[in-house]
């Protein structure tokens, strides 16, 4: 499983972004500034689609002022449900996503499991990334969205913030 110290490998995707969907690698994605990187089981599944993704997009304001510059969110789904999924939660332009159709990134990082009738997914999980390199990683060990979500980021994020900051 990838841990902090780590790198960010370089596996083809789909980016799904306010400007369409487009062939890249999750390195190119993930590699340049402060990124918030969280993956969830599947679109529209239920805690994914109404605790885990609602979270990030409540709180972009508060990432963008922690120096966020990016917030992605991945799954192992095909682009165009990732797309339909996006535009119904209102994340474009908010969110970009990265579409794992045969969940290469979720094996490469070692952040998956077998969900039965659905396949292998991520687990659900965020990390930060700072120029390519994982800075933390929460994973999701109990059901529900607790130190994988937004919250739990934003605290870690505001920690190392300096006094009077």
């Amino acid at each position: 499983m990838i841990k902090a110290g780590d790198r960010i490998p370089s596996v083809p995707t789909k980016l799904v972004d306010q400007n369409g969907i487009s062939d890249t690698t999750s390195d190119a994605v993930l590699g340049t500034g402060r990124v918030v990187f969280f993956g969830v089981p599947g679109a529209f599944t239920p805690t994914c689609d109404t605790s885990h993704l609602p979270g990030f997009v409540a709180n972009v304001k508060k990432f963008r002022d922690l120096a966020v510059d990016r917030i992605v969110c991945g799954t192992v789904n095909d682009h165009h449900v990732v797309r339909a999924w996006a535009e119904r939660s209102d994340a474009l332009g908010k969110i970009d996503f990265l579409a794992d159709g045969d969940a290469l990134l979720a094996g490469a990082i070692g952040i998956s499991k077998h969900i039965p009738n659905m396949g292998k997914r991520f687990a659900r999980f965020a990390m930060v990334v700072e120029d390519g390199m994982v800075k933390d990683v929460f994973v999701q060990d109990v059901a529900g969205v607790t130190v994988s979500g937004a919250p739990a980021v934003l605290m870690t994020l505001q920690a190392r913030e300096p006094v009077g900051a």
